[in-house]
C-alpha cells in the first residue's frame, strides 16, 4: 500500500488542470500586468513589434498541444523579436553573443483571465559577453532595452 499510494496521488495530480502562476520581477526581468485578455495582449504585443520595426521571428507556447493531450493549462506564448539591423551589428561585435537572439517577450494568462507581458531585459540577457566583446555590445543591449520597453508600453496600454 504505501509504495501504491505515491503512484495514485501523482496520477491524479496529473490529471488535474494547472492553475496560472504569476510570473514575478526577478534580476534582470521586467514583468507588467494588464487588465487585457491573452488573445488580446497576444495581438496587440504582435502589433507593437511590428510598428517599431522588430519582427517576430520565433512564437511557441505549449497550450494548444496540450489540450489535444487532454491537459487543460493556462494561456501562454513566447514570442522572439528581433530585427536584422541589431541581428548585423550584435554579430559583428560578438559571435557568442548572437546565441541570445531573438530576445524573447513572455505572455502569460492570469487566473483572473488577464495577461502578464514579462522580459528579460536585453542588457541582462547579453550581459555575459561584454567583457569579451567590443564596448559597443553594452551600448546596442541598452538601445534593445529601450526598444523592448517602447514595444512593452505600446502593447500592455
Amino acid at each position: 500500500m504505501q509504495r501504491i499510494l505515491p503512484t495514485v496521488l501523482m496520477t491524479f495530480a496529473l490529471a488535474l488542470p494547472v492553475g496560472a502562476q504569476s510570473v514575478i520581477a526577478r534580476d534582470g526581468w521586467v514583468v507588467i500586468d494588464t487588465d487585457k485578455p491573452f488573445a488580446t495582449l497576444l495581438d496587440d504585443t504582435k502589433a507593437a513589434v511590428t510598428a517599431n520595426g522588430f519582427g517576430v521571428v520565433t512564437q511557441a507556447g505549449p497550450t494548444a498541444a496540450a489540450r489535444k493531450r487532454g491537459i487543460d493549462i493556462p494561456e501562454n506564448q513566447v514570442i522572439g523579436v528581433f530585427n536584422n539591423k541589431f541581428a548585423v551589428r550584435i554579430l559583428n561585435l560578438s559571435v557568442p553573443a548572437m546565441i541570445e537572439a531573438p530576445v524573447r517577450f513572455y505572455l502569460t494568462e492570469d487566473d483572473d483571465g488577464t495577461a502578464t507581458l514579462s522580459w528579460k531585459t536585453p542588457s541582462f540577457v547579453f550581459a555575459p559577453y561584454f567583457d569579451e566583446a567590443d564596448a559597443d555590445l553594452k551600448a546596442a543591449a541598452g538601445e534593445l532595452d529601450a526598444a523592448f520597453q517602447k514595444i512593452a508600453q505600446a502593447a500592455s496600454n
